[in-house]
């Protein structure tokens, strides 16, 4: 493997210009894919703002708010790896309300937030039709291999030991999910940039795999 540091800000701006590159008169439905110790939605929210400045609306959207029921991703436990693997994101809502209605063909009318958590309860957000060449920033994790929608695809890779060193205490029941989509789905096979972030301060693009 092969990589290129880069800091933070360069980050972003290597980013906003690969995605502006896009036609501007359809929306693009982009991936930050990584777990939430890689900072994908950090890295989504710091996109937004140069986006906009340089043209392109940006819509922020976290599959936190596309969970399933807790009736679902809780059936086997609050701790269960493969349950978070399996159940935990709608993924089925994430396509239905927000990716096809902003592919070719759609309605362009989506859902920022499907699902409150800490309710249990549908978001009731109201739809909202996006502007003409809008760039649709999707952050969560374990969102590539399973089919999903994305024009574009940047992911957030760890270590195992940095995933684990990084990941809160309490949060570290999900490690196993995230080994089993290493090994069984291969992320960044499918995505198209690779970004290193074992020390988030210092990330670094993976300009050549081996």
């Amino acid at each position: 493997m092969r990589v290129r540091p880069v800091s933070v800000d360069g980050l972003v701006d290597e980013l906003v210009d690969l995605l502006i590159c896009r036609k501007a008169d359809s929306h693009l439905r982009v991936a930050l894919d990584g777990a939430p110790a890689a900072g994908p939605g950090a890295l989504a929210d710091a996109l937004v703002d140069p986006l906009r400045a340089r043209g392109r609306p940006a819509v922020r959207i976290d599959t936190a708010d596309f969970l399933r029921p807790a009736s679902l991703r809780l059936e086997f436990g609050r701790q269960d790896p493969d349950s978070y693997y399996q159940s935990w994101f709608d993924e089925a809502g994430l396509a239905r309300e927000v990716l096809g209605p902003a592919g070719p063909g759609g309605s362009g009318r989506v859902l920022r937030r499907l699902w409150n958590a800490a309710t249990d309860r549908a978001a009731r957000e109201p739809y909202l039709a996006l502007p003409p060449g809008a760039i649709l920033l999707v952050s969560g994790p374990l969102l590539l291999g399973g089919g999903l929608a994305f024009d574009l695809a940047v992911h957030l890779e760890m270590s195992a030991a940095a995933l684990a060193r990084r990941t809160p205490g309490e949060d570290a029941w999900t490690l196993p999910a995230y080994a089993r989509y290493a090994a069984e789905v291969d992320p960044a096979s499918f995505a198209d940039v690779v970004v290193r972030v074992d020390d988030p301060r210092r990330p670094a693009i993976v300009v050549e795999r081996s």
